[in-house]
């Protein structure tokens, strides 16, 4: 393949960018401090919406090898990227991951697709990943070339989907994984790499920090320098102003003690343009990363085990292996992920659902089946999960969930007395995770109760009935719960019943 120097374009004033971004700030109504920042309030949309599409799509999905983090790992010498690139392209000074961006050419993406595809599958909102840590921006951009507008694809990714999702009422919003490109491909300076020639990769891979970071190490070396911190917020703030998501997503790193006040900073910025545009907006982050109050709690792969007080989300993927497109995915199966949609629910979460298209922009059959299994179930069960809320008890049942982010490496194994509650419409909808085969249901938190002052269920019930089905229930209530008995029910997947109340 002949490989071409890049004829860098004069780029954005970074500094002047920098003075119309605190000019914005100075305005208001928020500062640029956590407590002006913690009168963020929550938009009332995302509390109702409940489920949203997450996509990692980008240069690394080429390689389709490990995972998302391709470009860090095929540069640390002995694991199995390093390897698998060495044999399969050559040496990295031949052929460096700025090489893969020619064949990035998405020439099967139709972003009018995905968003059909997406508001099938029930999503309310979008979150396609703007630029990962390997510094390709999914977006036409001022502020470097290395972006799908000018390279690879040669198309605005994020304006296609913003404007294909706007279309289809889909809720646009982004994520920013830039924080950790401070290091992220440093170790390619320990040998014979691209990443030592700057002629060839600009500002590609720039800075390459050779010195990595203790990653649970909140004060750790490197701090990021003035002048990374000024590109990040600039090239964070241009995404705002260019695409106006409604929530701003941000990956991990960016709760290190050299980020705090550039982060301060950009959610600033971001309210108070949302303030300006007449829409509220919302950042997510993890790892206690922003003030709590300030912006929307987010718990990677993983969830609490009861109710919250506040609106919090989760992020997980369809795969347990990557957040990518790769040739070896362990793909979850539907049931699981509706399971989990639903136990989020219960606990006054959101499921943000991550998929990894091919690098045409293709959707893998895998992914394409699950997708059509959840927009099938939410059509028939949509109302115990939209604009619902947590009711009484979370959960009822023998099986226990795990707490906190990366728990979900495996499958959790529900039996017919797992219950998840949520409230709404009027209504009490339990949802039986494993229906009974013999058709037999007891909830036990709908007993009757035979004191008054007791904070159990005392209520009553007038009618009972089964999501999608037309089989009358007859069903009576005593001291150990509700019970009724289906003859046509089968639980493929989780079945929702409907109790309404006086």
């Amino acid at each position: 393949m002949k490989k071409e120097r890049i004829q860098f374009m004069k780029i954005t004033d970074k500094k002047e960018y920098l003075k119309q971004i605190q000019a914005v700030i100075d305005r208001g109504p928020y500062r640029d401090d956590w407590s002006s920042l913690t009168d963020f309030a929550m938009p009332a949309w995302f509390e109702k919406a409940k489920f949203g599409i997450f996509i990692h799509w980008g240069v690394y999905s080429v390689p389709a090898f490990g995972n998302e983090w391709y470009s860090r790992n095929m540069y640390i010498q002995g694991t199995p990227e390093f390897e698998h690139h060495v044999k399969t392209y050559g040496p990295h000074k031949d052929f460096g991951y700025k090489d893969f961006i020619p064949m990035f050419t998405a020439k099967n993406f139709d972003p009018d697709f995905w968003a059909e595809t997406f508001e099938k599958a029930g999503a309310k909102y979008v979150v396609p990943v703007a630029e990962h840590h390997d510094g390709f921006q999914m977006y036409d951009s001022d502020l470097s070339v290395y972006n799908a507008a000018q390279m690879g694809p040669k198309r605005n990714i994020l304006g296609e989907l913003k404007e294909s999702f706007e279309k289809r009422g889909l809720v646009f919003c982004a994520s920013s994984h830039r924080a950790e490109h401070l290091w992220f491909m440093g170790n390619g300076k320990d040998f014979d790499s691209d990443i030592k020639d700057p002629l060839q990769c600009g500002d590609f891979y720039w800075p390459s920090l050779q010195e990595q970071p203790e990653h649970q190490n909140l004060f750790a070396d490197p701090y990021p320098t003035e002048e990374f911190l000024e590109d990040w917020i600039c090239r964070t703030c241009e995404i705002i102003d260019r695409y106006q998501p409604k929530i701003l997503y941000f990956d991990w790193w960016i709760q290190h003690e050299g980020y705090k006040p550039g982060l301060r900073r950009i959610a600033a910025y971001y309210y108070n343009r949302g303030v300006e545009w007449g829409f509220p907006t919302a950042i997510c982050y993890k790892h206690d990363a922003m003030a709590f109050g300030s912006a929307v709690v987010d718990v990677e792969r993983g969830k609490f085990a009861d109710t919250k007080p506040y609106h919090w989300q989760t992020d997980t993927s369809l795969m347990r292996n990557s957040w990518c497109y790769t040739t070896s995915l362990d793909y979850k199966s539907s049931d699981e992920l509706i399971c989990y949609l639903v136990d989020v629910v219960s606990k006054n979460g959101n499921l943000l659902l991550n998929i990894g298209p091919k690098a045409d922009g293709s959707f893998t059959k895998e992914t394409a089946a699950i997708l059509q299994d959840i927009g099938s179930w939410l059509s028939v069960n949509g109302e115990a999960i939209y604009n619902s809320k947590p009711w009484r008890y979370p959960a009822e049942g023998p099986t226990k969930e795990i707490e906190g982010q990366f728990s979900d490496g495996s499958a959790t194994v529900y039996t017919s007395k797992d219950f998840r509650f949520t409230a709404g419409n009027g209504c009490i909808y339990a949802v039986c995770l494993h229906y009974p085969e013999d058709g037999n249901v007891t909830v036990h938190s709908l007993g009757k109760s035979l004191d008054a002052n007791k904070p159990n269920f005392h209520g009553i019930i007038r009618k009972v009935s089964i999501l999608g089905s037309d089989e009358p229930i007859d069903f009576r209530v005593d001291e150990n719960g509700l019970h009724f008995t289906t003859t046509t029910i089968t639980g493929k997947f989780p079945v929702v019943i409907k109790v309404e109340v006086e």
